[in-house]
């Protein structure tokens, strides 16, 4: 299948010995329409019922109008939804900038939690709804569906969507829903595809009591494998640029070679099978903790803007390219169904998926609680209720792997499988725009309104337990007894704060045996006439100075 499929009226199909006329047209409306969603969002940048993904999504749907009425009815797209251009092209630096920009003390602080939404919440998620669609399409009359068809349509709707998530939750207002929100839609994603992939290697004819386990077996493998090369990748970067010091000749190579390893986890993990999304986000994470400290200062600032904007482009790119293919009359017209029988389709998708998010949520969040000791640590019901929100909406992935299921590049579409897609399209538009709208508004109302600092928000601040870790392990330090006390007080304060624990024998391992080989915060590259150097001299000059005044 081609990354582009442009279709434009047979008005405009010219040809010319260097190009297509067509595709020029096509491109050069494609891309006036993410300036103007640009700008519009610029306009409407702090508004508290809009944001970017909206804008985007509403402009591809007055676009794809527009269209549609200037080729009389026959087409209402300049370009066709293509899961390759999707899955290899725009998702990858989008998730690997949230990688490389998320906030990994609180990120890792809450991995367990996050680890229980992302997997078992999905998986659980999974079978209320394939259930559900299983005992609800019967009766409104879907008879033509097969048992692996309620199952990908479990695993289609459990697909969060993680692009929209960073642009309605705030990392500096809510950093606690931010990390636990968007890191369970990363894992989501990843654990949607793996069970979407399971489904269709499925032997509907074989089923026992082995395929669950066959089927948690190769989830663990993916997960682990996945997560190990992209730890793998950014390690090989940060361990090639500290040793070969690019930027004493060209700063620009340091950028280059940043960006294409971070690509080529992602392509190696896909051509191994394995989960790029994972692969590409502990990538991201593993490079902003090294290799971004190993460049020079300008690499940096280059690096860190760089990856923000192309993402900002893709995510941009993305819900311009799902409205503009919502209007895709081909598919619309394939679908024989009543309007009746396609709003009670897409309000089953609608229920479920409410139903599905709530069946996890609010029982996993419970459950953790009662694990937590410390009540600041606790997740409380308003915040609860914000995750099960914030998680609704859906996105390109839902799209493209329904498209992968229901759908075939020949265009010979069955009226139930068409109805399939643009069931999804209704969902994943009304969730976006509705639910996308409301979440700002719901959660200045719901918590920061009554918000209050606390240990889970403001991370940044020491605890009393970081305190009295470091008391303590002065105190076994300096110690008659030394090694088994220091052993023993490890021991226990794993035992009793393993968070605080863990992070702090991460920093000690860290220091010692990573960060001198791998190199990271504390090593500053050194390159004639940059600002280092000059901030250097600057400190020299201050130091010789107080001498010869001393």
């Amino acid at each position: 299948m081609e990354a582009f499929s442009f279709l434009l009226p047979s008005q405009v199909r010219e040809s010319s010995s260097f190009f297509n006329i067509g595709t020029v047209v096509a491109l050069c409306v494609f891309f006036a329409l993410l300036c103007a969603c640009i700008i519009i969002g610029h306009l409407l940048h702090g508004n508290r019922w809009a944001n970017e993904s909206i804008t985007a999504l509403l402009l591809g749907l007055c676009s794809g109008v527009v269209v549609l009425l200037v080729s009389k009815g026959q087409s209402s797209r300049i370009l066709s939804f293509s899961e390759n251009l999707f899955f290899l092209y725009l998702l990858p630096p989008i998730i690997f900038n949230a990688g490389f920009q998320v906030k990994k003390k609180q990120f890792f602080k809450n991995f367990t939690t996050i680890l229980l939404f992302g997997v078992l919440g999905t998986v659980i998620s999974f079978c209320v709804i394939s259930l559900g669609v299983f005992l609800l399409f019967k009766k409104i009359g879907l008879t033509s569906l097969g048992i692996k068809d309620y199952l990908a349509v479990g695993a289609i709707l459990s697909a969060t969507d993680s692009v929209c998530t960073l642009q309605v939750l705030s990392q500096d207002e809510t950093p606690f829903l931010y990390s636990i929100v968007f890191g369970e839609g990363v894992v989501n994603d990843a654990t949607s595809i793996v069970l979407f992939n399971a489904v269709q290697s499925l032997d509907v004819s074989n089923i026992s009591g082995l395929t669950a386990l066959k089927l948690l077996g190769n989830f663990l493998y993916l997960f682990f494998t996945s997560t190990i090369l992209g730890i793998a990748a950014g390690l090989l970067s940060a361990y090639i640029i500290k040793a070969l010091y690019f930027g004493r000749h060209s700063t620009d190579r340091e950028v280059a070679l940043m960006m294409l390893m971070a690509y080529l986890s992602y392509m190696l993990a896909e051509l191994m099978n394995l989960s790029g999304i994972l692969t590409v986000f502990f990538c991201g994470i593993v490079m902003s903790h090294y290799t971004w400290h190993n460049v020079t200062e300008s690499s940096r600032i280059t690096t860190k803007h760089a990856f923000a904007t192309i993402s900002f482009i893709a995510e941009t790119f993305i819900f311009l390219y799902v409205g503009m293919d919502a209007l895709d009359v081909d598919k619309w017209k394939s679908s024989k169904a009543s309007p009746a029988t396609s709003v009670a389709v897409s309000a089953t998708f609608l229920g479920l998926l409410l139903v599905g998010r709530a069946a996890f949520v609010f029982p996993i969040a419970n459950i953790s609680n009662l694990l937590k000791k410390r009540e600041s640590s606790k997740i409380e019901f308003r915040q609860q209720f914000i995750i099960w929100w914030a998680g609704l909406m859906r996105g390109a992935v839902t799209i493209a792997l329904s498209y992968s299921q229901f759908s075939n590049s020949t265009g010979t579409t069955s009226p139930d499988d068409a109805l399939m897609c643009t069931s999804t399209m209704i969902v994943v538009l009304f969730s976006t725009i509705v639910f996308g709208s409301i979440t700002k508004p719901l959660i200045k109302a719901v918590l920061l309104s009554r918000h209050k600092p606390n240990v889970s928000d403001a991370t940044d601040l020491p605890s009393l337990e970081d305190l009295r870790l470091l008391f303590i392990e002065n105190g076994a330090e300096s110690s008659e007894q030394g090694s088994n006390q220091r052993k023993g007080s490890n021991l226990r304060l794993l035992m009793t704060h393993p968070h605080i624990t863990v992070h702090y024998l991460w920093r000690k391992f860290d220091d010692k045996f990573m960060r001198p080989v791998f190199g990271g915060r504390g090593f500053v590259p050194f390159v004639p006439g940059s600002p280092t150097e000059a901030a250097d001299e600057s400190h020299e000059n201050n130091v010789s100075d107080r001498a010869v005044d001393s």
